[in-house]
Formats: structure tokens, sequence, C-alpha cells
């Protein structure tokens, strides 16, 4: 054999003889915050991509609500202890950073979904809704049924939350320009419960209030059995929500809700496991991925069912 020849063949041999980077097994962990339909629609999407995957293990976390910082920080914790090479997370709170500082301190890679962590340096990519341009949709859509001199109420989600927070000022960036007045807002923390509240109050203190914008779903649907329950006329109060989830369907279908916003978890968690699969695998991957959000109308809503 030609030395050429010989080389060439010991290079193949060396090639084939290191396993393909790309078939490596990768241990994953993937919490999100609290049980409501949204989350759990992302976790199923992480649940298909690992059977697409076999090389890909997924161990799965979730806190008891949106503000359970303590159990959330205690699941990234348990992940670290597990053995995970990958953490991707729906951060409750910014100050989970801490824990996060640890995992990646301890070689981790870790991937945020649905909501950054506004200046931690520690994350190798973000998927998520652009939240700030999903509330402009809601603000422009407000902006066609209302008229100038209009009040309106706001259910904000948990305050100092950037996801949440950008609902409401890309909401009132997409209003700009029309004159209408904020009545009133509070805070729901996500929660039916709050949602119902905090618009019986509007509701009480307003009796002439033309709309109603709901950060979150289930305070959406909150605000729709506030509407029905003060007995109020489908077409005397303009009802808009975010996520499209937690019986805004309902809503929607009975005429109480006009309209909402619709993320697309499904996309955004097999993006985000993907991009930590890939991150972990030396792969380059975006630091920024955009999972897209539409406007769901009862015309339009069989589209997104």
């Amino acid at each position: 054999m030609k030395p050429q020849s010989l080389l060439g063949a010991l290079a193949l041999l060396a090639v084939a003889a290191v396993p393909s980077l790309a078939q490596e097994p990768v241990k994953l962990g993937f919490i999100t915050k609290f049980p409501v339909p949204f989350f759990a629609t992302m976790e199923n999407a992480a649940k298909e991509y690992a059977k697409r995957n076999p090389g890909v293990e997924i161990i799965y976390g979730q806190g008891a609500s949106a503000t359970d910082i303590e159990g959330q920080i205690a699941q990234i914790e348990s992940m670290v202890t597990r053995g995970v090479q990958g953490i991707a997370l729906t951060p409750v709170d910014p100050t989970v950073s801490t824990a996060l500082d640890k995992a990646v301190a301890a070689g981790i890679k870790v991937v945020l979904m649905d909501n950054n962590i506004p200046d931690w340096k520690g994350r190798t990519a973000l998927a998520t809704t652009d939240n700030f341009a999903a509330g402009k949709i809601a603000g422009e859509y407000l902006k066609t049924v209302l008229k100038a001199g209009d009040t309106m109420g706001i259910l904000e989600g948990v305050p100092g939350v950037p996801a949440l927070d950008d609902r409401v000022k890309g909401m009132l960036e997409g209003l700009n320009g029309l004159d209408v007045k904020i009545v009133g807002k509070g805070a729901t923390n996500c929660s039916e419960e709050l949602g119902i509240s905090v618009a019986e109050d509007l509701l009480t203190k307003n009796p002439d209030l033309k709309a109603i914008y709901a950060a979150c779903g289930p305070p959406a649907a909150g605000a729709a059995r506030a509407i029905k329950n003060a007995g109020t006329a489908n077409d005397k109060i303009v009802l808009v929500g975010f996520d499209f989830c937690c019986g805004e369907e309902e809503a929607l279908k009975s005429g109480v809700e006009d309209a909402s916003v619709a993320q697309f978890p499904t996309k955004m968690a097999e993006l985000g496991v993907d991009a930590l699969v890939k991150a972990i695998r030396g792969e380059k991957v975006e630091s920024l991925i955009d999972s897209g959000a539409a406007l769901v109308t009862p015309e339009n809503m069989a589209k997104f069912q």
C-alpha cells in the first residue's frame, strides 16, 4: 500500500473510532413555573422532543404558583444534584439567578424560556415570545374597537417580572395615538381568583368602563366571569386577554372575551430544548430565539385549538 493510501486509511479508522458528537446522550432538567395548561403544553412538547431524540433524557420539575421562588430554587438545586448537563426553565423571578449561577459554575448550560432574567449573563439562550411586540398586537386591536375618551382597566400579571410587564407596556404602545384613559390596574399573580377580584373592583368603581386588558390567561378568564356576574352585556365592554388559555376559549365562544394574544408554547419548548441540546454538544446557538405570537378572535380561534 502506498504511504498516502495508508495514511488515508488510518485517518478513516481514527474518525470511525471517535463517537459522533451529535449522538452523545445528554441529560437535561426542564422546569416550568406552575400548573396551568400553558406550561403543561410546554412540558408535553419537551417529552415529544425526547421521544424523537432517543439520546436526550429529560427530568421535569414545576413550581406550585406564579410566585413560588423558593420552590423553583429547590428544583434548580435538585437538577444540579441529579447530574444534568443543562437546564431549560421558565424563571419565576430574577432572584432565582443565584441558584442558576451555582449551576453554571458547575458547568451546566442554562436556556431560559418564556421570560428573561434582565442583566443576568449566565444564560446560553432565551427562547421566548417577544412579549412587548405581542402586547403591541393587543393594543393595536384595542385601538380599532375603542374611541378617544374611552376608559380601560388593566389586570397585570406579577409586577416586576419583565415578560409580564412588557405585555402591558407593549399594549400601551399599540394604543399610542388614541386617548384612552386608564382608570385602574391591579396585580393578579396570573391567577383566575385575583383576576375576578381586580375586575370586580374595576367594574364597581367605573360603571362606564369600556375595556379590560389582562396580561395573562387565567385573570382574563376571571375577568370574563366578573363581567358575566355583573350582568354586563357583551357589547358594552371589550375584554382582551393574553395566552389564549385557561378558560379563554370558553370566554371567546360565549362572546364575553373579544380577543386574546396567543403564544406558541409547543414551539417555545421545542426551540428551547433543541438550543440546550446543541449547546451541550458544542454547536452554536442563537442567544435570542423568538417563538412568535398572534391575535386570536372568535372568527379565527379554530386555527389555534
